[in-house]
Formats: structure tokens, sequence, C-alpha cells
């Protein structure tokens, strides 16, 4: 079984999240990680069973290019970033049955109870597309807008990539 761990990241948190999901995924199966400007949905995909997505939650949901824009100028000097994990998925074929998906967002944990996340949006548009989710959207807390990532995240983005491998595992079993 192979898995893609695709992630758009504004100031490194969502990357380092993505990193510690495929750690626990390469327990179980082979994983590559991508960051979602890199390449083609078409690509990104290719032979995957499981496709994990993952980007920062803004304005209460995924990110846009006007959003990326105000993001980046929170850093002088960093680039505005074209494509997010809404530009990817927008572009991901329809039918992408006999797969299954995962979503995850990063989020200010202050705001951690207002409505609305970048992974439960995915999850919808993953759905859509025909993935069988492998498990429920999940979240992941940063201090602030910038980060850093609050304690104990990393560790436990590793530890649900262990149990999204378990289960994907169990369930391509069931399925043969």
């Amino acid at each position: 079984m192979e898995a893609v761990v695709i992630y758009e990241s504004m100031f490194g948190n969502t990357a380092e999240i993505a990193r510690a999901v495929a750690e626990g995924l390469s327990e179980q199966v082979a994983v590559r990680t991508v960051e979602v400007s890199a390449t083609a949905p078409a690509d990104d995909v290719l032979g995957a069973d499981l496709i994990v997505v993952g980007g920062p939650t803004h304005a209460f949901g995924m990110s846009r290019l006007a959003s990326r824009e105000e993001a980046a100028g929170r850093r002088p000097g960093s680039p505005t970033v074209e494509r997010g994990i809404r530009e990817w998925l927008d572009a991901l074929a329809d039918d992408a049955s006999g797969r299954f998906g995962a979503t995850f967002d990063t989020r200010v944990k202050s705001v951690k109870h207002l409505p609305g996340s970048a992974a439960r949006a995915a999850d919808r548009v993953v759905r859509r597309r025909g993935l069988s989710p492998a498990d429920s959207p999940h979240s992941f807390y940063v201090e602030g807008m910038e980060g850093p990532l609050c304690p104990g995240e990393v560790e436990r983005a590793r530890e649900w990539g262990r149990e999204l491998g378990r289960t994907a595992l169990l369930a391509r079993q069931s399925l043969s």
C-alpha cells in the first residue's frame, strides 16, 4: 500500500505536521510527502492508495489566494503561494474510487472552538471526489497566527499517522 501526504504551509507549521504524519504512516505503508505547489494533482497521487491532504485554516476554511497574500505580507520578502490545497483539490479528478482519503489542518489554539476548519472543508471535497474516508478530519494547534506549534502536537500528528496507516491497511484488506 502506498500513501501520499499533500500539504500547504505558509510558516512551516503545517509542513512540520505533514512530515510527522508521514513518519507515522511510514511504519505501516510506503509514503511520499509533497508540498502542494510542487506538482500537479495527477502526478501527486499516481499510485497512491491513501491520499492525506493538509493545510492551514484561513478564515474558517481552506486558504484562498487573498488569504495567502495576506499571510505572506506578515513576513516581508515571503513569496505568495499561487496554489493551495483548495486549488489542488479543485483540479483532482472526480473519480478516485478505490482510494482512501484523510484531511488535517493547523489552527490557532485560541480560536479552536470557533466553527470552520480547513480539514473539514477539504474533507467534503475529498468525499465528493470519490475517496473513501480513512478517518475524520483532524486539527493540530499553533500558539499564534505564525506559530509555533503547541507542545505535543508533532507527536500527536505522528501517532495519528500510525493510526491512519493501520486503519487504511485494514480497510484495504477488507476490500480484497
